[in-house]
């Protein structure tokens, strides 16, 4: 493969993620990468799609399009409900796979996902965006190399409104089509930054519930875990506050980490305050000092994709990386429907919650 020669992509799912997200992300690699085809099992919005995106070919299944066009990508914007059998579709056709989150309904579909894998490629990679902004990626440095001395005490906040028009979408607030609430469906991209701040997590103890919204799925999540590195943190997620927003904070024996904003973030939301022992001027400017200032946006990361494609190495947020924050959700589903604390890969295959989620009962 030759350094100008460009990948040919698909996409599968015309909502609003695929127009507001992907396909901004994938224009801003044009060099790279040509959107070939679209595919949407409504022919009304696929056609709107083709017009509004420029995109010629138009499909109404994923199998009549893997069949014509045998991309070199696939990028999966559908209900979380059909992940699993369209990513595992498009890997044995011989297509890499950017799958939206969640990349799934559960633990034992990832690992469908993953046994459709090859050596070399192709991979399958989720969106997880928020690592890859230039402040997180910063700030995932600055921890891991111990800049900022030991990790102490951590709060993981997606605290969201969404009322009840937006659960009238019927796969919504249902454990057989969303896999589960805004554990699942919201706070999964903060947990997910939360993890690669914080590395692997030991012990989950956790609380849900369904207060106010008319779902299946708890609407509110709560959580303490313990991390291997001693670290403690409180996470949060729901859809029931009016005033939104996300934010992250590390506390570390030589300075406090923040991070503030709603669905995505640039270098000056994120704040470094240094303990009152921390004196060095210089120490601390260095703390912000990145020469770029990239949001976390998916344009920030599908450039990590194409490099592994063009290399024909695993894409960061595949395989085990990219089933992290579905373990750590599948551990906290478990402990607040079980009333027990859940252990990092304590959750095996012939564990319930392995499974689905909620563990195959109603338990909220």
């Amino acid at each position: 493969m030759t350094q100008h020669q460009r990948f040919r992509a698909a996409i599968v799912g015309c909502g609003v993620i695929a127009e507001s997200a992907h396909i901004p992300a994938l224009r801003a690699e044009a060099d790279r990468v040509e959107v070939v085809a679209a595919v949407d099992n409504d022919p009304e919005r696929l056609a709107d799609f083709q017009q509004q995106c420029d995109i010629q070919a138009g499909y109404t299944s994923v199998a009549a399009m893997l069949a014509v066009q045998k991309p070199d990508l696939v990028v999966v914007c559908t209900p979380p409900m059909t992940h699993a059998d369209i990513a595992v579709r498009c890997l044995e056709a011989g297509a890499w796979v950017w799958v939206e989150k969640p990349p799934c309904l559960s633990l034992a579909e990832y690992a469908r996902i993953e046994a459709a894998e090859q050596e070399g490629g192709p991979y399958a990679s989720v969106v997880f965006q928020h690592r890859f902004g230039s402040g997180g990626r910063n700030a995932i440095d600055l921890i891991s190399s111990g800049a900022l001395g030991q990790p102490l005490v951590a709060v993981c906040q997606t605290t969201w409104y969404r009322d009840q028009n937006y659960y009238d979408v019927p796969w919504r607030g249902r454990w057989e089509t969303e896999g589960g609430g805004p554990s699942m469906g919201h706070g999964i991209h903060q947990m997910d930054l939360l993890l690669a701040l914080l590395g692997e997590w030991v012990e989950v103890r956790a609380m849900a519930g369904r207060l106010a919204r008319a779902v299946d799925t708890e609407d509110v999540s709560m959580a303490m875990v313990r991390f291997a590195n001693g670290a403690m943190a409180s996470i949060v997620n729901s859809v029931l506050s009016p005033r939104e927003e996300t934010y992250i904070r590390v506390d570390l024996a030589d300075a406090t980490v923040e991070l503030t904003h709603l669905y995505g973030y640039k270098n000056a939301d994120w704040r470094f305050t240094p303990a009152v022992h921390v004196r060095d001027k210089d120490r601390i400017a260095s703390w912000t000092d990145i020469p770029d200032d990239v949001s976390s946006s998916h344009s920030a990361q599908l450039p990590y994709l194409l490099d592994a494609m063009q290399r024909g190495e695993r894409p960061p947020l595949s395989g085990p990386q990219g089933r992290e924050a579905l373990e750590l959700i599948a551990a906290m589903y478990k402990s607040a429907f079980t009333g027990v604390p859940v252990r990092h890969a304590e959750i095996d295959p012939d564990d319930p919650f392995y499974q689905r989620m909620n563990g195959a009962q109603s338990w909220l």
